[in-house]
């Protein structure tokens, strides 16, 4: 028996709406206190990206929308007319993944396409909410090995991930939900920075 959802009797809003607003509100008071430091993060991957750096992102389930939805801003377009960038999500072909998973396992999903794919100079973002991804870890090192620069997106304190990447911003929340929402921010906020640069310049 499917669960009722109860709403609120003076505004017909449902309850659940109302606690991941509130969720958000705080949290928003929360990223509010570290804004320059999202920025000035924003402003270095949106810097890799224009200098040449070719974008490669993974995570897993949400996480792994999350990369694909990065790589297709930067790809296609995001709110202005550029040109297009280079970027590949590691999660997006089903085919090199059940490959990958079949002959080496699980952890070697992401590790495997960057030793393949990366190049010294470009750009890992690796995206986890609870910072304990074992594929996403050893992706991060085998970025650092290759001569990638890093970036991990985290949540929940960072986990075992924190402190492994060059960079990380490690969303201060407990919902995993909201610690995704969040990186999408975070995404949309260096898109903005990329399409404020490529149209400044013509």
């Amino acid at each position: 028996m499917s669960a009722k959802v109860s709403f609120h009797p003076a505004s017909g809003r449902s309850l659940l709406a109302e606690k991941a607003l509130a969720e958000w509100r705080q949290l928003i008071d929360d990223l509010a206190n570290c804004r320059e430091t999202i920025d000035e993060l924003a402003r270095w991957t949106a810097g890799l990206i224009l200098g040449g750096s070719r974008l490669l992102a993974c995570g897993n389930g949400g996480s792994a929308a999350e990369a694909q939805h990065f790589a297709t801003e930067l790809v296609g377009r995001y709110s202005a007319e550029r040109r297009s960038l280079p970027a590949v999500a590691l999660s997006a072909d089903g085919s090199l993944l059940t490959c990958i998973s079949n002959d080496y396992g699980a952890n070697e999903l992401f590790a495997r396409q960057v030793r393949g794919q990366g190049r010294p100079g470009d750009l890992l973002v690796a995206l986890s909410t609870s910072g304990q991804s074992r594929n996403v870890l050893l992706a991060i090192r085998a970025a650092r090995e290759v001569g990638l620069h890093t970036l991990a997106l985290l949540g929940k304190g960072g986990g075992v991930m924190a402190g492994e990447a060059e960079r990380q911003w490690i969303v201060p929340s407990q919902s995993t939900a909201r610690i995704q929402e969040a990186h999408l921010l975070f995404i949309h906020v260096v898109c903005d920075y990329v399409d404020a640069a490529l149209t400044a310049s013509g």
